[in-house]
């Protein structure tokens, strides 16, 4: 379980660290459109995001 959570883990660091180094400017843009979005809609996103998140692991996990 624990070697799962830390793979997840780095899998995350991976993808994230991988955008930072490939493209900083792009991430910078990205960071001003979404301080232009209002607080619902990002929080919309984000609920979004997450569920879409807990619906794969179920799909990988079934």
């Amino acid at each position: 379980m624990i070697e799962t959570a830390l793979l997840a883990l780095g899998l995350v660091l991976i993808v994230e660290g991988l955008v930072y180094a490939l493209a900083p400017s792009l991430v910078e843009q990205l960071l001003e459109a979404l301080r232009t979005l209002p607080l619902d809609q990002r929080r919309l996103m984000g609920l979004v995001a997450l569920a879409s998140g807990v619906a794969l692991v179920w799909i990988a996990t079934a």
